[in-house]
């Protein structure tokens, strides 16, 4: 049976750790064994950070200068949009193919996740041994949660960081606790996690002045060495925002437009469903855990012996309610007077919930546990099922009717196209419909077209003058562009936000209204259409040849600008 004594769990607790390693690398096994046949993540990953890895590992410009540019892409985007050459995926990039790449930087996120969330379960929350399943799966499952691969350890390296920083809290001199806050910041993303998390600690150390504990300097200053490792790290991302004067399309990211309504919906469903980057699969068995021990803290009044958890409820409902308001009509005063409120994303206050999740997760089943007999039997079942649902939400399940690596990038097709068009890469111009422009990126043509977030506001009013009568047909589109813009891809009303259309799509696209003059004007030559153009002739396009691979997922028209 499953269930057995927890004081026979105490006594194997080394044994129970390598397990949990086992499963993780049995978890992750299908990268190593599928390689480019595997199936991954394509949102912010296949279609974008993928193909800029290569891209920057190719363009010579690793360590270009703040003011530097990438030829490749848009006719050259600043090399500070790519981030910096300091982080550790960016170095695994450019040593390793992309998918031994991708399978070790996975591995490395989901080790030190579990070390992390154990560490500070162990050492802070739940000390006893009689615990030492709760924090062995607790950490477990927390490793096993689907992150979004480019954030690496940016939300789940935050367990290992508190770890770090309540020890420093605590008085502890540990050299490891220093060289923790210090290595963190080499495989993490300041924006896309720690930014927030540090704020967070910094308000905990606020606390502790206010409640008369003292000015705990070491403590400051741990905060304070760490926030500076990142701001070096991140050179590039403090030049831009601090010292570019050059507007660009963050200028244009206008969040403040949901009606109360909507935002006060947006708020249950990321509670319970959370979010695309920062995915904890927590509505179903977690989220009841932790509704299971609010009722018995409520029941057996233990608000003061349980303060914790019932702080990391609150938090996380916050946390969702935060995210939602952000996009609220009614910060629009505000964000017209002060502009970084638009150019920064403080919506991602969010990124916290993965670590609030489960730690209150494993102090709702030690609550559970503690109150009586029958629910403690259902400790392990809850533990068991989540790891069992997580493993439900591996990629190679989630993403097993997408392209695999392989299929997506269609190295073979497009070698036959750079040998059909037979000249140099650098020496024309090409832009996608239908299919993502980071798959021509990938396989080293110059493009037009991109996602990218960070470029010069001057080629986003260029480029929009390609489809300028597209996008006034379809007030969605036109608003996805004028208000975003990260998406900077020729987009037709008929297709909509829709970029991935297979060589099986029956589609045609007919009455296409494309201005070619601005296309030839930025160089364009060659559009890369995974679709057929009925009225190609009409907008001075001309079909020179049809390609097809059988390890391709696309079927590309290619069409010459006439």
């Amino acid at each position: 049976m499953f269930v057995l004594s927890f004081k026979s769990f105490a006594v194997s607790e080394q044994k129970l750790i390598y397990i949990a390693f086992l499963i993780i690398l049995l978890y992750l096994s299908p990268l190593f064994i599928f390689g480019e046949n595997a199936h991954i993540r394509v949102h912010d990953n296949l279609d974008s950070n993928l193909a800029w890895y290569k891209v920057l590992k190719e363009s010579g410009q690793l360590f270009g200068g703040v003011n530097s540019t990438i030829p490749q892409i848009i006719n050259g985007l600043p090399r500070n949009a790519l981030g910096t050459e300091f982080s550790g995926i960016v170095w695994l990039h450019s040593i390793f193919p992309t998918m031994t790449a991708y399978a070790l930087s996975q591995t490395i996120t989901r080790l030190f996740a579990f070390l992390g969330m154990y560490l500070l379960l162990k050492k802070h929350f739940l000390s006893d041994k009689k615990y030492v399943l709760i924090t062995i799966g607790t950490a477990l499952a927390f490793a096993l949660t689907p992150f979004w691969p480019s954030g690496m350890l940016s939300t789940l390296g935050m367990p290992l960081a508190l770890w770090a920083f309540l020890n420093i809290r605590k008085g502890e001199r540990g050299w490891k606790n220093y060289l923790v806050l210090a290595l963190l910041p080499l495989y993490s993303s300041f924006v896309l996690g720690f930014f927030f998390f540090l704020f967070a600690i910094g308000v905990f150390w606020l606390t502790d002045v206010i409640r008369g504990k003292g000015w705990n300097w070491r403590f400051f200053l741990s905060i304070a060495i760490m926030t500076s490792i990142f701001l070096i790290v991140e050179y590039r991302l403090v030049y831009s925002f601090i010292f570019d004067e050059e507007p660009n399309t963050r200028d244009e990211y206008f969040h403040a437009r949901l009606p109360f309504w909507w935002v006060t919906r947006l708020t249950f469903k990321n509670f319970v469903l959370g979010h695309t980057h920062v995915m904890t699969v927590h509505g179903l068995f977690i989220l009841l855990v932790t509704i299971l021990a609010l009722i018995v803290v409520i029941c057996k009044r233990l608000w003061k012996q349980e303060k914790v958890f019932v702080f990391l409820f609150a938090l996380n409902f916050g946390l969702s309610a935060w995210y939602a308001f952000w996009f609220y009509k009614g910060w629009l005063p505000l964000t017209e007077r002060f502009h970084f409120m638009d150019t920064f994303n403080f919506a991602r206050f969010h990124f916290l919930r993965p670590l609030v999740i489960y730690m209150g997760f494993a102090l709702g089943l030690k609550i559970i546990w503690d109150d009586n007999k029958t629910l403690k039997n259902t400790v392990p079942y809850f533990l068991l099922s989540q790891i069992i649902l997580l493993f439900l939400f591996n990629d190679e399940i989630i993403y097993r009717k997408k392209p695999t690596v392989k299929e997506f990038y269609a190295e073979e097709l497009f070698e036959n196209i750079k040998q059909h068009i037979d000249r140099p890469l650098s020496s024309y111009r090409v832009a996608s419909i239908g299919i993502h422009p980071a798959i021509a990126q990938y396989n080293g043509f110059y493009t037009l077209d991109t996602y990218n977030n960070f470029y010069p506001l001057t080629y986003k009013y260029a480029f929009r003058e390609i489809m300028d009568k597209e996008l006034a047909k379809n007030k969605r589109l036109r608003t996805y562009y004028d208000e975003w813009g990260g998406r900077c891809y020729i987009f037709t009303d008929q297709l909509g936000k829709h970029y991935m259309f297979k060589k099986n799509s029956k589609k045609t696209l007919n009455n296409l209204e494309l201005n070619m003059e601005p296309f030839k004007q930025l160089g364009g030559e060659y559009i890369f259409s995974a679709l057929p153009i009925e009225n190609a002739s009409e907008i001075k396009l001309q079909l020179e040849n049809v390609f097809e691979s059988g390890t391709s997922a696309w079927k590309i028209y290619l069409y010459k600008a006439m």
